[in-house]
């Protein structure tokens, strides 16, 4: 078997190691006599991959205890309607600063039942840049503030963690979660879809400061209340198993690799490798980022002329290089390099590109 390196945004390339592992486990968990995935999730198996899932994740993140843990089915856009539901009064404001296509999402499955309000907006440019803090429009009695830590399309990072004072910040950390260390503490409600730094899609993580817990919200159903899927500890129903057992073998992964500090220094090598090559090849390849908020998670890009798309994706596939078309809301290329991509797969990419550039020029 050749695997290649894949480049793509989401679902995303996994760990070999994790894989082999859960290809190892498939047929029977240790000595139970079948597959995690036949188990009950009621059973001592199961219970216990749960918790040593959620006891890994804590330490991983630093999650203090202050904080519920929550395994959720569905990815982040299921959360981002869930937020207001849960956290927002009926016709109570909240803020959303967007910063590209995934936080605009985030605002649409917010409208029902709140008063949203746009404090801040990077679409006028293009999502090239983050506005700056001094510029949002922020709301006095706002539920929450909603940002979008990492645009996996558009290519935009927070950088810094923007204050919101007595307002609790909210963030979809889908494409950046465990990629750096951070401080869970400045944040209300951290969440994100598991499928492109922590595991497969079908399972997402919501991490909440408890206090928040206790407002009302809006009536809802009980599968839609997090105070009951918490009391529940995340199986009100039957969880998507198999993705939350995948999901914890790639969180003890990370952990043996060295954990948060580990991945920010790889992800930093990984990304200035990428971006050297761009910067550096006179105009044939772009990226339209401000500099300063380059995600060093998704690298878009442009080839001077489309024309060649077709041609470049082709190469890279035949290179072994896989996944690199970019999303159809902004076209061009794109490459995810998430904390399970290695420096290896990069450093191949870098090198077709200039390869590419060479042979094309």
């Amino acid at each position: 078997m050749s695997r290649a390196f894949n480049f793509s945004a989401g679902p995303a390339t996994l760990p070999e190691s994790v894989l082999r592992q859960a290809q190892a486990q498939m047929l029977e968990f240790g000595d139970a006599g079948a597959s995690i995935v036949e188990l009950s999730h009621r059973g001592p198996e199961f219970i216990g991959v749960a918790q040593q899932t959620e006891a890994d994740l804590r330490s991983l993140l630093s999650i203090p205890d202050d904080y519920a843990v929550l395994f959720t089915a569905g990815g982040a856009t299921t959360t981002q309607a869930l937020l207001p539901l849960n956290f927002a009064n009926p016709g109570q404001t909240v803020d959303y600063v967007v910063t590209g296509h995934w936080g605009k999402t985030a605002l649409k499955q917010a409208r029902a039942g709140v008063v949203v309000n746009i404090a801040a907006s990077g679409e006028a440019d293009g999502y090239r840049a983050i506005p700056a803090r001094g510029g949002w429009s922020l709301s006095k009695d706002a539920a929450y503030v909603h940002i979008t830590a990492n645009e996996t399309i558009h290519g935009v990072e927070f950088r810094d963690i923007p204050e919101t004072g007595d307002v609790p910040l909210f963030a979809d950390f889908s494409s950046s979660i465990a990629s750096e260390p951070l401080d869970i503490s400045k944040f209300g409600v951290i969440y994100a879809g598991a499928q492109k730094n922590l595991g497969p899609v079908g399972i997402g993580v919501v991490i909440v400061r408890r206090d928040l817990l206790a407002r009302e919200g809006q009536p809802r159903a009980d599968i839609f209340d997090y105070r009951k899927q918490l009391e529940a500890e995340s199986m009100l129903n039957t969880p998507p198993s198999w993705n939350w057992y995948m999901l914890g073998l790639t969180v003890k992964w990370m952990l043996d690799e060295g954990g948060v500090t580990e991945f920010a220094i790889r992800n930093a090598r990984k990304a200035a490798a990428l971006y050297d090559v761009i910067d550096n090849s006179g105009g044939y390849f772009r990226n339209e980022v401000t500099a300063e908020v380059r995600s060093r998670m998704n690298v878009p890009f442009f080839l001077h002329d489309e024309a060649l798309d077709k041609e470049f994706l082709a190469g890279a596939k035949a290179a072994g290089l896989i996944g690199l078309k970019g999303h159809r809301a902004l076209g061009g290329m794109r490459a995810s390099i998430y904390n399970a991509m290695p420096e290896a797969g990069v450093q191949a990419l870098a090198d077709f590109m200039r390869a590419f550039q060479s042979g094309h020029g």
